[in-house]
Parts: structure tokens; C-alpha cells; sequence
């Protein structure tokens, strides 16, 4: 499982404006609930809840909220790159302007951790953060996550 396999361009927020960790996880709860189906308010909640248990900002301007869902059918990824960095209160106190949020099924229990597992290797690479910090376009960012994906599969 890729990270090509969970998101599309339609998942890509480029340039994504937000000036708290609160709004932050609204806008990503708004755009994944055009892509599930799912109401914005039940995913922001979700994200919230989760939030509580501890920081799903990792460190590094890297943050993975996410959570699970009894509607969703699948998992989905959004993918947000922000315009300016925002506290997150991540472990390393650092703020966070990458975000990859994952969206599961309530019973995806081995599948959710794996692809959670997918995108932490995957933005743990700096070059890979370097350049998603760099694209400017949604096509830029899904070519790199697709090209990042097919290296990985080496």
C-alpha cells in the first residue's frame, strides 16, 4: 500500500492558509468529507478526540491527525502543505506546515496502522519533505508522492 493508494489530486491542499492547529483540522475535515461522503463535523471530531489522547504532530513540521470511521468504506488521505507554519503542539514543540491526514474504516485495524506506518516512512525522508515544501501545485506534490511511492517499491 502506497501512498498513491490512498490519495488523489482531488486529496492535495497545496497552499492550504489556516492560523491555528483548530482551523487547521477543520479545513482538513471539510475537504475529506467531499471525499467521503462522511459529514465534516463527525470527521472533525474524530480528529479532535484523537488529538486528546496526544499529538499526532511528529515533529519536524510533520503532523499525521487521523482517525477511524464506521461510514468509510476504505481509507482516504488528505494531504495538506501550508502557506505558513502553525503550532501543532507536536513533540518537538516545532510548528508543522506538512500534513498528511489518513481517514479508516472502524474494523481497518492491521490496514490503518500499516498505511499509518507507509506515510510516517515516507516523511521521515528529508528529501521528500524538502521537496513537497518546495512544490507549488497539486500535480507537483501527487508526481513526487507518486514517484516517492514507486522508489520505495524498489
Amino acid at each position: 500500500m502506497d501512498i498513491t493508494d490512498l490519495i488523489s489530486t482531488d486529496g492535495i491542499l497545496p497552499n492550504l492558509r489556516v492560523t491555528s492547529k483548530k482551523q487547521l483540522l477543520q479545513e482538513l475535515a471539510r475537504k475529506a468529507a467531499t471525499l467521503t461522503g462522511v459529514e465534516a463535523r463527525e470527521i472533525f471530531d474524530v480528529l479532535l478526540e484523537r488529538e486528546r489522547l496526544g499529538t499526532t504532530g511528529v515533529g519536524h513540521g510533520i503532523a499525521i491527525p487521523h482517525g477511524k470511521l464506521p461510514k468509510l468504506d476504505r481509507l482516504y488521505a488528505v494531504f495538506a502543505r501550508l502557506d505558513k507554519p502553525v503550532d501543532f503542539d507536536s513533540i518537538d514543540d516545532e510548528p508543522v506546515d506538512l500534513v498528511v491526514l489518513l481517514l479508516a474504516p472502524e474494523a481497518a485495524g492491521a490496514d490503518h496502522l500499516k498505511a499509518l506506518a507507509r506515510v510516517s516512512r515516507l516523511l521521515r525522508d528529508r528529501t521528500v519533505c524538502t521537496k513537497l515544501r518546495g512544490c507549488e501545485s497539486t500535480d507537483a506534490i501527487y508526481a513526487l508522492f507518486s514517484a516517492s511511492a514507486a522508489s520505495h517499491a524498489a
